[in-house]
Parts: structure tokens; sequence; C-alpha cells
């Protein structure tokens, strides 16, 4: 079973960027669809992005489209979120998570193994 450990998290201005990182061990990666997740308190978690084991195909919800990216580089086992443009209602705790082999899903059901969890807020 692949470890996921997200970082990059933190605070930010409206209009502004970060870039989440998650490290797999434990697993080979470039066998794992990997996904970006987001979680506001008492809310269902919602699904951000996606890439396949080797960056072919990406997803993305509408609402991040042209703002986000999604990627990885699989000889450093790390899949990144590149966020732009970041907006208030971008606040939440992202999670990555894993797929092991299959096609690109939106549900959180679908995945496999889950990070930690890392803040990120957007204030106005």
């Amino acid at each position: 079973q692949v470890q996921l450990v997200e970082s990059g998290g933190g605070l930010v201005q409206a209009g502004g960027s970060l870039r989440l990182s998650c490290t797999a061990s434990g697993g080979t990666f470039s066998r794992y669809a990997m996904g970006w997740f987001r979680q506001l308190p008492g809310k269902e978690r919602e699904f951000v992005a996606a890439i396949s084991g080797r960056a072919v195909i990406t997803d993305y919800v509408d609402s991040v489209k042209g703002r986000f990216t999604i990627s990885r580089a699989n000889a450093d086992n790390t899949v990144y979120l590149q966020m732009n443009s970041l907006k208030p209602e971008d606040t939440a705790v992202y999670y990555c998570a894993a797929r092991y082999r299959g096609p690109l899903r939106r549900g959180s059901s679908e995945y496999d193994a889950w990070g930690q969890g890392i803040q990120v807020t957007v204030s106005s």
C-alpha cells in the first residue's frame, strides 16, 4: 500500500498562488493514478483534479479549470497541484489520493490511499 504525504499549504491572499506537493512511498508510483480532493468542515470531500499514471490524461472540476494544474514527476514519486488566481472559496483542507491502475475517477471511494491533508487558506 502506498503512503502519501502532502506539503506546501498555507495562507495566501486572493489572486495569489500556491503549489501543493504529495510524495509517495511504498509502491510503484507510475502504476497509480493520482488525485487531489478538498474538504470543508461538515462538507463532503470534493474532487479537484486527477492525473493518469504516465501523465497522459488529466481531469479537473470546472471550478478550477484554467487556474489549477496537476502534474507529476514519477522519478521523484511526487504529484503537484499548482494553484493560481486563488479565491477565498478555494479555502479547504486538500488531500492527495492514489488509485491503483484503472481509469481516472472523481469519486473519493475509488481511491485506495490518502494523505493526511493540508490546510489551504485564501484571504479576501
